[in-house]
């Protein structure tokens, strides 16, 4: 890449990346006000706005973070596989992609049923729960992918030392 074309690729997976981590705050927070509000309107709201805002804005950027994420592993000489923490934070946004997909079914079920009639606070309470922990444990996946893209631990995979030695030789030659 240009050094323009990966400035930008870096901005919009930056971007994406964080937008993502403040959308699940966002849920957290609505799932903790759906889990202890005691005003049925609160808490109908909560659930019916953590549905929507997973389905238009969490689902949207997770994508959008993995593919720009790609691009820009594969577009600089950071490479997908040479860096342990490049590998540690894709294998993460993958994990966290596939948890997000399998945890949209009972956000929406509980959407669903809020929508249709106001929860008391022992109804679907092991499902409600789920969704606290669920996002706190997304909060500190992105976190810690936050981390690794700032503080770029040292250490080379075997590929990554492979290549470096390649390269070296190449230019020796």
């Amino acid at each position: 890449m240009t050094p323009g074309v990966r400035k930008f690729a870096l901005t919009v997976h930056v971007l994406a990346s964080v937008s993502w981590l403040g959308a699940v705050a966002a849920f957290l927070a609505l799932a903790i006000a759906g889990l202890t509000q005691t005003d049925a309107q609160i808490v109908r709201g909560c659930y019916v706005a953590m549905e929507l805002t997973t389905r238009y804005v969490i689902v949207p950027l997770c994508f959008a973070s993995l593919l720009t994420g790609l691009v820009s592993a594969l577009g600089t000489t950071w490479g997908l596989f040479r860096h342990y923490w490049v590998v540690i934070k894709l294998t993460l946004t993958i994990l966290a992609t596939v948890v997000l997909l399998v945890h949209t079914r009972p956000i929406r079920y509980v959407a669903d049923v809020a929508a249709q009639q106001p929860l008391a606070r022992h109804e679907l309470r092991e499902v409600r729960l789920q969704l606290v922990a669920d996002a706190g444990a997304a909060m500190v996946v992105l976190v810690v992918n936050t981390v690794l893209a700032v503080y770029k631990p040292r250490g080379f995979t075997r590929y990554g030392r492979r290549k470096q030695r390649e390269e070296r030789a190449q230019g020796a030659a």
